[in-house]
């Protein structure tokens, strides 16, 4: 391309495209029409520019011109409640929907290895000497030990709080760290699988699993899912990295990455519920078939709308990306 006859055979749609941008009044319906038109133009020119002769400068301009003319053209919109309802009613359960074949296999796969890792604790003493002087051992694992105060050691709102912080923030690192090919969900995901699993071995060693389940399953059901959700989301995200599909990798890792970030959102908001289970009803006084059977009902409750209305909302075209008018213009690519 030369870069001279590109410039003069265009420079003036340029310009008059510059000019009806610093319009301070209305525009008129055909000076309307004719923005459209040098926007959609200048969209082209700008494809062709970056495809054939990439110059820094031209190139800052007319980004410019077509960031403003598509803000003007579209028109800004403000946020409203009504995009937060349509949030946790369509884009949120539909990423978490659509992306079940990643996050119920690590589910499955995660809670195996937990189970393996109890099992192999429990019937190895030298394992359990290798995690613990046997005194401290039996400090955690004995009737009123550390295992069962943990839970009431601190006010419920504030130890609520602080755990719904914790979670929220590995959630937020397996999705995030997804991009790095996946590998370090895996660690995360390993390290929680692990601290379940001694809790799973010891406690089953001192005869007391019963006790540990009652205490872990009021509120782990939700929490669990919730870590399962984020690592099998980043796993994809790091998957999508080596293969993109039909999409160019940039543009299915964008719309990945905005899938993932909401689903941090939305996985944040089912944190501070089961923050809330661990905070009042795992330590409260409450009958163990009781305080089982409300961790059960949370669970259910988020599968059953993840898959009613993630599922319906998919089947609608939903993929948990946000809304086509608020995505980046996708410019034409010349041949």
């Amino acid at each position: 391309m030369d870069l001279d006859v590109f410039v003069t055979s265009h420079g003036a749609d340029w310009d008059r495209l510059e000019t009806l941008l610093q319009r301070k009044r209305s525009l008129t319906g055909a000076e309307a029409d004719e923005l459209v038109a040098l926007y959609q133009r200048t969209t082209t020119h700008l494809s062709l520019l970056l495809s054939s002769a990439p110059d820094p400068a031209l190139t800052s301009r007319l980004t410019s011109l077509v960031a403003l003319a598509r803000s003007t053209v579209t028109g800004a919109r403000k946020a409203s409640w009504r995009d937060t309802a349509r949030f946790f009613t369509t884009a949120f359960p539909a990423a978490v929907y659509r992306l079940r074949h990643w996050w119920i296999p690590t589910a499955i796969l995660s809670t195996a290895v937990a189970a393996l890792l109890g099992w192999w604790i429990a019937a190895h003493p030298e394992v359990q000497a290798a995690i613990g002087a046997p005194d401290d051992l039996r400090s955690m694992t004995r009737p009123g030990g550390e295992y069962e105060t943990y839970y009431s050691s601190h006010p419920a709102a504030s130890f609520a709080a602080q755990v719904w912080t914790n979670n929220a923030q590995a959630v937020a690192m397996c999705l995030v760290l997804g991009a790095f090919l996946g590998l370090p969900v895996l660690w995360i995901l390993f390290e929680n699988m692990l601290n379940l699993g001694v809790g799973i071995g010891l406690m089953s060693s001192a005869g007391r699993l019963d006790t540990f389940l009652g205490l872990i399953l009021p509120h782990g059901l939700l929490e669990l899912t919730a870590v399962f959700i984020a690592a099998g989301i980043g796993l994809r995200l790091g998957w999508t990295l080596i293969d993109p599909g039909p999409r160019t990798r940039r543009t299915a890792l964008a719309e990945e990455g905005r899938a993932a970030l909401g689903v941090a959102i939305g996985l944040a908001a089912v944190l501070f519920i089961s923050g809330a289970l661990e905070g009042f009803v795992t330590p409260s006084g409450l009958p163990t078939w009781a305080r089982i059977g409300i961790g059960i009902t949370a669970e259910a409750a988020f599968l059953l709308y993840v898959y009613v209305l993630g599922g319906r909302a998919v089947r609608a075209g939903a993929t948990g990306d946000v809304e086509l008018a608020d995505r980046e213009a996708v410019l034409p690519t010349a041949a």
